[in-house]
């Protein structure tokens, strides 16, 4: 059976709450071919999102309606291993415990900038090389920030993180260890690293949604060697310990409006 994943705006709910609610549903689920797999709560936010496998949307909708009438505003069909990784894993807990887990993440873009004429240049197998090289910095850094790599774009990865910091310091240690790749002549060119935040689920109906769509753009916009990040990646890193410079509005493609975005300030060690 497919999975579903489903979005729900509360208010002045608790994680006890929404853990009472979860078996109300896990009471219903079997009359009408649904296994609910997992939820995730953010109490400051008051959404709640639930994964499902279900014959349709209609059946998740239904189990929700008849056992406790909480009715989720989306509910979209999604690939179970597309939301492994998206969220970095689902963590399994026992029905009915107050759980909080929040939903949100910050998706992070690399591109190495001029690679389709760096293909033409070099052939097929050396720029295969310069590829692994820079596969292998990006999923280093991963592995010492806790993110989570979910695919391989061809010229570069995305990956997810649980909170902005760690996103930041991974983009850091990546340039770090591309200068380095490139003083020592292992990547000759630079890789630009663009970063968004939000949830999985939006109004377009995709899993991944504008945040992703936001630092892919970014990605492509900024310059080599560079880190360009969203205006809400910014203001979540009030007092962290990061530097930026200051605020330039983009225009993106996709985007109606101009995205307020800036660089991050990094230094090679």
């Amino acid at each position: 059976m497919p999975y579903y994943m489903d979005r729900h705006e509360l208010a002045g709910v608790t994680a006890a709450d929404v853990a009472a609610v979860h078996l109300k549903d896990l009471a219903v689920q079997d009359r009408y071919g649904v296994q609910f797999v997992n939820y995730w709560f953010d109490y400051e936010q008051q959404t709640a999102f639930c994964l499902a496998r279900a014959p349709n949307e209609e059946a998740v909708d239904t189990v929700h309606r008849e056992s406790h009438g909480l009715i989720p505003r989306q509910i979209i069909k999604v690939d179970e291993s597309a939301v492994q990784r998206f969220m970095g894993g689902i963590v399994d807990h026992e029905p009915g415990e107050a759980y909080v887990a929040t939903a949100f993440r910050v998706i992070l873009f690399t591109d190495l900038e001029g690679s389709t004429s760096l293909t033409q240049q070099l052939g097929d197998a050396l720029v295969m090389a310069v590829l692994r090289r820079h596969d292998a910095i990006v999923r280093a850094a991963l592995a010492r920030t806790i993110g989570t790599e979910v695919k391989h774009t061809g010229d570069g990865i995305m990956a997810s993180f649980r909170s902005v910091p760690d996103a930041l310091q991974a983009a850091v240690l990546m340039q770090r260890e591309f200068a380095q790749a490139e003083a020592a002549g292992d990547l000759p060119l630079g890789v630009r690293i663009g970063i968004a935040a939000g949830e999985p689920v939006t109004d377009r109906d995709d899993l991944f949604g504008s945040a992703v769509q936001l630092a892919a753009r970014l990605s492509s916009k900024a310059a080599a060697r560079t880190i360009l990040v969203a205006g809400a990646v910014r203001d979540l890193a009030v007092g962290k310990g990061f530097q930026f410079g200051a605020y330039r509005n983009f225009r993106l493609k996709g985007f109606g409006d101009a995205v307020r975005a800036c660089e991050v300030v990094w230094r090679p060690s």
